[in-house]
């Protein structure tokens, strides 16, 4: 099968792939067409079907489908000229395939969590993490989890590998500033995106719950430090609305989000932790998934600018 990863200009293909987008559209001329977004463990690529013909848009979103092409360039990115597609029955494919996960060694990541936690001095705030990452239901989902729908850490094993790096910048921070709390930028960290796991639902489809929609997650996170902290005798309600402010102030900014702003070092710690290896990680995978190109590759959307790839 063709890595999506791997495909060139003029390549013609026959493979499957995950279909994460579909949706009928009409072109300049009124004709209708159906546009796509396909996925395997490599990358993406959006696709497109011209010809509409009996069956050919006989597929749903989150199927696994057989496609046969062309590759051609479409501002200045790859697009897959779509011929033929058949979605296939699941007892032919293993859909973990088809699905990004993170490069990291998973028990690597998992002997640092425990490590972390096992360093907290402060026994109210060692409780609240074993609580909630001995929760068998919650470290199940963790294991697994997206960070992010599409912008950062979105794919298998996201959700912990972006935790673990927020926390080791965290503490790095807490190594050069005095007065900082350490034991609470530790737990800002891990659980400041907690909530991510009733914000997305699991994949294949990585996509926003209902209570991602109505809530968010910032809260949801809060909510769970409550329902958590209810169940430690004598839990000091302080500390209690400390963590609940980090993990709600979070994203930084009101216009990002946050209801709260930062308004304690440790809290301005973990969102400047989180907001690094956000961008960072947006900047690595671009920088990345074009490894032929060099000087400036592309406009990031999100970080508003084009970027520049430096090969000294």
């Amino acid at each position: 099968m063709s890595l999506i990863s791997e495909l060139k200009p003029q390549d013609t293909v026959k493979g499957n792939y995950l279909c994460k987008y579909k949706q009928l559209l009409k072109n300049k001329n009124g004709k209708d067409y159906i546009s796509v977004r396909l996925q395997d463990q490599s990358g993406s690529i959006d696709g497109k079907i011209w010809s509409i013909h009996l069956g050919i848009g006989a597929f749903e979103v989150n199927d696994v489908v057989e496609v046969e092409g062309e590759i051609l360039v479409y501002q200045e990115n790859l697009q897959f000229n779509i011929n033929k597609i058949t979605a296939l029955t699941e007892d032919s494919y293993d859909l973990r395939d088809y699905i990004p996960h993170s490069a990291k060694d998973i028990q690597i990541l998992e002997e640092s969590l425990f490590k972390h936690i096992d360093s907290v001095e402060n026994p109210f705030i060692k409780k609240l993490l074993e609580e909630v990452f001995y929760d068998e239901a919650i470290y199940k989902e963790f294991l697994v989890h997206s960070a992010a729908k599409s912008v950062h850490h979105a794919y298998i094993s996201g959700l912990l590998e972006h935790s673990l790096t927020v926390t080791e910048l965290g503490l790095k921070m807490c190594e050069l500033y005095e007065g900082v709390q350490r034991d609470l930028v530790l737990a800002g960290c891990l659980l400041h995106d907690i909530g991510k796991l009733q914000e997305l639902t699991a994949f294949p489809q990585n996509d926003y719950s209902d209570e991602g929609q109505l809530i968010g997650h910032l809260v949801l996170g809060s909510e769970l430090i409550h329902d958590k902290a209810k169940t430690i005798p004598d839990f000091p309600l302080h500390l209690e609305q400390l963590l609940k402010h980090i993990v709600l102030a979070h994203h930084g900014e009101y216009e990002y989000a946050s209801p709260k702003r930062p308004k304690c070092i440790e809290a301005m710690i973990v969102h400047l932790a989180d907001n690094n290896d956000a961008k960072l990680k947006l900047l690595e995978e671009m920088l990345t998934s074009s490894p032929e190109k060099e000087g400036f590759i592309g406009f990031n959307k999100i970080l508003n600018r084009n970027i520049c790839k430096v090969n000294l």
